[in-house]
């Protein structure tokens, strides 16, 4: 059950990174809008985009078979 919860939580970071990707060809930055620093790095900005790289990371792991 845990696990499903946390393939879910990790499917929703990848869909929002993927989106807020998309957006940036329109000069849109979710990210860097919800830290409130437009082009700073802010706690927020490498919180998100950490749990979206990790998220990444494990994913491909998965795909891959180096986790099952």
């Amino acid at each position: 059950m845990a696990n499903k919860k946390l393939e879910m939580v990790e499917d929703w970071l990848l869909a929002i990174g993927g989106v807020n990707w998309g957006l940036t060809l329109f000069g849109v930055n979710l990210v860097t809008m919800l830290g409130e620093g437009i082009g700073q790095t802010t706690p927020v900005n490498v919180i998100v985009y950490g749990a979206v790289g990790l998220s990444a990371l494990h994913k491909i792991a998965k795909m891959t078979n180096l986790m099952k």
